[in-house]
């Protein structure tokens, strides 16, 4: 069994691991709780040096200044990806080996990309080497 720094409880290693960002979510009063926990339980004859406490906190506030500008980079590519989908709407789409085209009759988008679905139902994932092009158009224009 190895202990958890951050919570101080045991986790086995047969066990399901938590998610990465779930692991990274604690919040400034966990950290107070645990940091004043620390000055309760520590030795009298060896005390923790002030230096190392601050430089806890401080580490602890950098990891979170990263958790809250990942949050914000995801939402800001979630409000790109709904205002790209939408644009798909309407134009051929042909997939990257050619067995999947049609006209875009709806997309879905999903957190790792978005699915356009055609008239004639076929299901394409939107990537690089997919081909776009607009209704009663020329060809294909490559897209992605």
């Amino acid at each position: 069994m190895t202990t958890n720094p951050l919570t101080g409880l045991g986790s086995s290693a047969a066990g399901s691991p938590a998610a990465p960002q779930q692991k990274a979510m604690v919040n400034y009063d966990d950290f107070l709780q645990l940091l004043i926990a620390q000055l309760k339980n520590q030795d009298p004859t060896d005390p923790v040096d002030a230096s190392e406490q601050l430089a806890q906190l401080a580490s602890f506030s950098q990891v979170e200044q990263t958790i809250q500008t990942n949050q914000k980079l995801d939402a800001l590519l979630a409000g790109s990806s709904i205002s790209q989908a939408g644009s798909y709407i309407g134009r051929y789409i042909e997939s990257a080996d050619g067995t999947v085209k049609g006209t875009i009759a709806s997309v879905k988008i999903y957190s790792d990309g978005i699915i356009a679905t055609t008239t004639e139902g076929g299901k394409i994932l939107v990537q690089p080497g997919v081909s776009f092009s607009q209704p009663g158009g020329s060809g294909p224009a490559a897209g992605g």
